[in-house]
């Protein structure tokens, strides 16, 4: 689990919380992923991010980072989630910025348009 104010001005990478969180996760959050089981919605500070549903790829982040989890630490929780992944997955949360998802949202389709990924990015940045 995690005190308040978890990913406070959070900018890059990805964090998965296997426990409770305190209050005003998110705060100021602009970048990165963070992966919630069983996320008390009533603690998220929803000013800079939304709650997604996961899609096959954080499904398949979040099977592998729970296994290694599990193999490196003995973690009990991650042990027990890995039994029956599929209602494991349903309990995550994935808190995404508005921000950092348009700039994704950017970089997929210049990239998938062969168009240039910096100038894609630069005019996302700009809102």
């Amino acid at each position: 689990g995690s005190g308040d104010h978890l990913c406070e001005y959070m900018t890059g990478g990805r964090v998965v919380v296997l426990g409770a969180t305190g209050r005003n996760m998110a705060a100021g959050m602009s970048g990165g992923i963070a992966y919630l089981l069983d996320m008390n919605a009533d603690n998220l500070n929803r000013e800079m991010v939304d709650v997604e549903v996961l899609d096959e790829q954080d499904r398949a982040f979040l099977l592998g980072i729970l296994a290694r989890h599990e193999e490196e630490t003995g973690s009990p929780v991650a042990a027990e989630l890995l039994v029956d992944p599929e209602p494991a997955l349903a309990r995550f949360s994935k808190v995404m910025p508005r921000d950092f998802k348009r700039v994704l949202d950017a970089m997929a389709r210049a990239e998938a348009a062969g168009e240039d990924v910096d100038a894609a990015v630069m005019e996302a940045a700009r809102g």
